[in-house]
């Protein structure tokens, strides 16, 4: 292949990577400002929540541990892997080609 079309799919490969990235930020930036109590009425706090909360629909309610943090650390935590995990793979697979 020449490299006009490799640099196609490398872009492509960096984009998926990038909003992998972007996803378990916010995730994190949730748990981060779960665990220090952030004041739910500021408006970035609630964006973060929001995000968070949509990004993790899938896994937010997926443990039953006795502890709220657990099951905040647990739930977005796993979706933050997940999305970095799977967005990667994607990622490296789109740069191949």
């Amino acid at each position: 292949m020449s490299p006009r079309y490799r640099t196609g799919s490398n872009s492509a490969g960096t984009v998926v990577a990038v909003i992998a990235d972007i996803a378990a930020v916010i995730l994190g930036l949730w748990i981060l400002m779960y665990l220090l109590d952030a004041n739910r009425g500021n408006d970035l706090v609630q964006f973060v929540h929001d995000a968070a909360n949509w990004l993790a629909t899938w896994s937010r309610d997926l443990f039953t541990f006795d502890e709220a943090w657990a099951r905040v650390v647990a739930g977005y935590g796993l979706a933050a892997v997940v999305y970095l995990f799977i967005g990667h793979a994607i990622a490296g697979r789109l740069r191949r080609y």
